[in-house]
This record gives structure tokens, sequence and C-alpha cells, in this order.
């Protein structure tokens, strides 16, 4: 029999529409009934492509038993994490400081006024290894609540007054200068966290660590610091080899369970994917290296073949799990193997580190297991040779595998994770020349300014033509930052006028000013359904929202010639200094736009008839430093184009917060002048 559930649009929240559990969707409902019953809500968390958030629904919540209990003491609200993280980021800054962890599912119990007092994240059916079963926790949750009920109002109060601190908190006010050799002190400290021999940041499980990746590429950029391109590399070479990397379909996992980048946890996101792409074309611009240029193609066509939706936008996931088997669809028994491949290749085997023994719980993840030099000489063939050899294989394997049952697709699309993905297109159509990348790129942001606007409310998640839920800070965060991308790569300005519209609102509906400075909040001031409004600095997954407005404020500022944003963009970067100085791998984007405002931002301002063919040129150039705005006619909606517009000749001027300097005619002349 279905619950209520059964209606809703989240695939997760599908997914446990015909469990057991009375449960309820996120509104005011439960928690009307739960102060009318006086009864504590179990607020429990996930998302689609969680593997651990299946195994305890099949453990816990498909129970008659268990769902029985959950029912009658319990009001019970299913959230899918993706569609409110805002709940999910207040309900996990709880949790972790209850229990020093967290991660999915989530289950959190609060009051009927939405305040936690006690949370944790997967509960086993039975008890093991000093840990509570799930039915042991609900017991001891619902008989504090009865018997306890004052200890359970004060924690509460305890809890919501910490959750109140730790978002005023943020940042600390003061005055910081810095230079290069800063940054190179955050280079440093970054560095001593990193895994010297096998790539990445920490141990396992290892996230792929974009960020922290694309602030050592920088900085090579601008110091020729050799370490920091050596580990930046060396990380993202990696990845690529790792079966973290689908070496058949293209696409990254989420993270590696393993030191070695071997094991992934399956599921495909489309974050990651996107900001894996970034930094490819970080990589791909500076060292000119073939192999990343592949991966960047590799990753944009799995991407548009598995995760693109009819209408031009993009899918959140790809499951874990297929046919209730982690890893199934990804992984190759030695019987598969031959069956795929049909006669037998011991070196393409060799190459992909395919065994009849397997790596991983006898079967095998692919991998790149040997360099195709090493084989090429053991075997005493040519590199030409092995490759086609590989490639071959690669097609059987990939035709085999696509009559599997695919993992279940997560169908809804996020606007903050399509705006990542649009500002990856229109770097890569940048990086790699790629004008199909760029007019993707345009289609897409015409359909996200499409679909995800009703009237003049932008909203987070769009699905079946059906746009809900106000956007959060990081959407438009990312929205802005992808039509500042998008103007710059293809000289069309009208994304900047639409870019500094959507910045207004943010000022407007999200600002927050206290002693740590000028901050944003992560919900807007007209959202009432959440009892702390949080203020996010660090990098998560994904970049500081925080930080992404900082930069777009530099450049709007600029492109608008707007003092106050120019001010409020440095004041930010001024109090997170000592966060990013201290913690850079948390606080990597803010480090990232540290160093480029110590190599003083510019905008380069190209106009003139035929200004578009000089700004293909300008854009050809890796300076992450610098932002082009490009004009062909005399009157623009820019500030910064006014009176810039001289004759039919090219003009370009190179612009700082101080001025613009004197103008230049060719791109020799302008490379002159952005080295002084």
């Amino acid at each position: 029999m279905a619950n209520r559930l059964v209606t809703e649009q989240s695939p997760y929240l599908l997914q446990h529409a015909h469990n057991p559990v009375d449960w309820y969707s996120w509104s005011d409902e439960p928690f009307l009934l739960a102060q009318k019953q006086n009864k504590p809500l179990l607020v429990s968390i996930g998302y689609s492509a969680c593997h651990w958030c299946h195994v305890m629904e099949r453990e816990s919540f498909e129970n008659h038993d268990v769902a029985a209990y959950m029912n009658e003491h319990f009001v019970c609200i299913k959230i899918d994490r993706e569609e409110h993280p805002d709940v999910d980021h207040l309900y996990m800054d709880a949790v972790q400081a209850i229990t020093g962890g967290g991660g999915w599912p989530l289950n959190v119990f609060v009051t009927p006024d939405r305040i936690p007092f006690y949370g944790g994240t997967y509960y086993p059916p039975r008890p093991m290894y000093q840990r509570l079963s799930w039915l042991q926790l609900l017991e001891h949750i619902s008989h504090l609540w009865n018997a306890r009920h004052d200890e359970v109002t004060e924690q509460a109060a305890q809890m919501k007054e910490y959750l109140q601190k730790a978002s005023l908190s943020n940042g600390s006010a003061g005055a910081h200068s810095w230079n290069l050799d800063d940054c190179r002190q955050i280079a440093d400290t970054l560095l001593k966290q990193a895994d010297k021999e096998k790539g990445g940041f920490g141990n396992a499980p290892k996230f792929p660590g974009t960020m922290a990746i694309s602030f050592l590429l920088e900085h090579y950029h601008f110091t020729k610091y050799e370490p920091a391109l050596q580990h930046a590399l060396h990380s993202l070479d990696a990845m690529l080899e790792g079966g973290i990397y689908d070496q058949l379909g293209g696409g990254f996992a989420r993270y590696a369970t393993d030191n070695n980048w071997l094991i992934p946890h399956f599921e495909k996101m489309l974050y990651d994917n996107a900001l894996l792409i970034s930094s490819l074309c970080d990589a791909y611009s500076i060292t000119g290296e073939l192999r990343y240029k592949k991966i960047i193609e590799e990753t944009i066509a799995f991407i548009e073949r598995e995760l693109k939706n009819e209408s031009g936008g993009y899918y959140s996931a790809l499951d874990a799990d297929s046919e209730g088997v982690e890893g199934k669809f990804y992984t190759w028994t030695w019987e598969d193997w031959k069956a795929a491949t049909g006669e037998h290749d011991p070196v393409v085997a060799e190459y992909f580190g395919v065994t009849p023994q397997g790596n991983w719980e006898e079967v095998n993840i692919l991998h790149v297991a040997k360099d195709v030099a090493l084989l090429a000489s053991e075997n005493k063939i040519t590199v030409e040779e092995i490759e086609k050899r590989i490639n071959d294989v690669k097609n059987k394997l990939f035709v085999f595998r696509s009559k599997r049952v695919r993992p279940s697709t997560d169908d809804k699309s996020l606007l903050s994770w399509n705006a990542l993905m649009n500002i990856s297109l229109s770097k890569a159509g940048l990086a790699l020349k790629n004008d199909n990348y760029l007019r993707r790129a345009r289609e897409h942001a015409d359909w996200m300014l499409t679909h995800f606007h009703q009237g003049d409310l932008l909203l987070h998640v769009w699905k079946n033509g059906i746009a809900r839920i106000p956007a959060k800070l990081d959407d438009y965060a990312y929205l802005i930052q992808a039509l500042l991308q998008l103007a710059s790569a293809c000289g069309e300005n009208e994304w900047i006028v639409k870019a500094a519209g959507l910045t207004e609102k943010v000022l407007a509906d999200f600002g927050h000013r206290n002693q740590g400075g000028v901050f944003y909040y992560y919900t807007s001031q007209k959202q009432n359904d959440i009892p702390v409004r949080k203020v996010d600095l660090y990098d998560s997954v994904t970049p500081s929202a925080n930080a992404a407005m900082a930069q777009n404020l530099w450049t709007l500022g600029m492109c608008m010639e707007k003092t106050e944003w120019l001010e409020t963009s440095s004041q930010m970067l001024q109090n997170v200094y000592v966060q990013a100085s201290h913690h850079p791998y948390f606080f990597s984007y803010w480090a990232t736009l540290i160093q480029r405002y110590s190599t003083q931002p510019k905008i380069i301002v190209c106009t003139g008839k035929g200004a578009m063919d000089y700004q293909i040129s300008i854009n050809g150039h890796y300076m992450p430093n610098t932002y082009t705005v490009t004009s062909q006619k005399e009157i623009s909606e820019l500030p910064i184009l006014e009176k810039k517009f001289f004759t039919d000749k090219i003009t370009i001027f190179v612009c700082n917060e101080q001025a613009c300097l004197a103008p230049v005619n060719s791109i020799d002349e302008l490379l002159r002048v952005l080295k002084q």
C-alpha cells in the first residue's frame, strides 16, 4: 500500500512511497500534527543515489513491525537532501555537534517547533559494534520524550542557541593585506595535507578535492612553484587512471573508498563531474597534455548521453546500485570479461587490471593498472597497436555493459548543479576551442532562465515541467557565475545584465551583516520554514556560495561600475583570510580568490568592429585573474563600456579597480601590458 509520498516528484521520496512507514514530506502539516498529538518528529534525510540509505530502507523502513512502532510514537518526515539542502545543512550541523560525525542517511529527532535534540546516521536492524539497533534507538527516544521531557526541552533549547551562534560567528572582522608570498604559505599548508604517494588529500574515503586542485594549478600559473603543479597533476592523473573514473563510459564516481582511487562509491553526481571538468580545463590550459582534453570530452559526452533531459537540462545523478547490488553495472566477473571480449587479450586485461580472482569482492573494477608504453616494451609491440587493441576491447565491453540493468537515474534537475555544469561547458569551450560546447552553454543558460523562473521568483528544483522550492544562495551564486562566464566566453553582454539583476535579488533577500562582516545567508529572508538561517563559508563538495558571490560582486562591480559591490567583495575576502590561510582545503575557493586578488585582477575591454575575433584570441590565453568584456557597438548597457568605442579600429583597454590604462590595439601589446 502506498503512503502519501506517492504524490511527490523526488525520485528519492518515490523510492519510499510504498514503505509501511506513514511518511510525510517537508511541510507545515507534520509539525502541526506533532504539536497536536504531543509527539516528537523523526526527520530522515537522504538522496536517491545513497547506498546506505537503500540499505536502511530495506532493513528497517520496509519492516512492518518497525514501521508500526515509528507510526505510533513519532511523526515521520522523509526529505530528499538535494531538494531541501537548507534543512539538510541545519540538521547535519546538529548531528555533527551531537555525535562528532555525519553522513547519510541522516536521522534526526526534532521537536514540533523544528528544533533538533538528537540524531545520527545509519542504524542497523540489530545491535552491533556497540551501536544501538534502530528499534532500540526509537524506544530510547520515545522514553525520553514521555518520561524526561524537561531534559529534551532543555537539550533542544541548547541546540538552537548553538546553531544560532555557529551561524552568526562566521568570519573574522579585520583588515588584512596579502601577496603571493602569503599564497605560497597557503599552498604549502595545503600540500602538507596532501597524499604525496597516491594523490589527493588525506586518507580514505578520498573525495576529488577539485577546488584545492584548481588553487594549486593557479598558484603554479602565477608563481611557477613546481610542487603545486606536480601534486595537482598527480592527483588528477591518479583519478583518471583509477576506478573512480568510468574507463568505459566516462564520468567520475562521487569518491573512492580506498587510498588508491580504485574502489569508488559508484554513484555519479552531476556536480562532481562539472567541477572535475573545470579542473581538467585548467590542467589542459596550463600543460597542453592531450590526456586531459580526452577526459574532458569523454566526461561531457557521458553527461550529454546519460544525464541530459529531453527539454535541455541535466539530471542530478546515477545510482550506485543496480539489481540491489552496489556497483553491479560497472564491475566485471572473469566470465563476463571473457564473454564480452570474445578472444581473450591478456595485454588488455593487464592494462585494465582484470584477473580471474578480481580486485574487489571477487569482481574486477576497470582501471589503468599498467602504462601503455611499459606494456608495449614488455610485449615488444608498438604503443599504437596496444592503444588500438584497448579501444577495440573498450567498445566491446561498452556494448556488453549497455545490455545490463542500468542504475536508476535521479531525474530531477537542480538549478545550482546545472549552473556548475554550464560554467564547465563554457570553460571547456574556451580551453578546447570547441564552439559546440559554447553553443550548448548558450542553449542551456536559456533553459535555466526559462525553467527555474516562476514570475519574479527563482526556484531550486525542476522536474516534469514543474519548478518548485525557493532558490537557495548557491542557486543564485552559481547561476550568476555561469552567466558571467558565458558572457565573457561568447562576447554577449546581455548575460551580464541578467547577472546584475539576479545579484540585486541576492543583496535584497540574502544579506547578513554582523561582527564578522558582510556575508550571505543560505536561505532567503522570505523563507520561514526552518528555525535558524545559516551562513556557510567553507567549501563542501561544491564551492562556497559566499565565495562565489565575492567573485561575482567583483566582476559585476567592475562591469556595472558599482563601487559598493567592489567594497563588499574586498571586505568578504578580508574577513575570511584567516580561515583560508589556516584551513585551505576547506576554504580553497576563497584562497583562489585571494590569490587572484594578490595579482590585481583586471577587466579586459575589447571594442570596435571585429572585436569578437580579438575576444576569441584573448580568451585563448589562460589568464584566471582577468575577465573579458567585448562590444562591437557604440551604445551598451554596461557602464564600463561607456566612451570606449572610438572608431572602427579595434581598441583594447585593461582596467583595474583604480583606473583603465591607456588603450592598445593588438594582442601582443595587451600581453605586454598584463605582464607589467
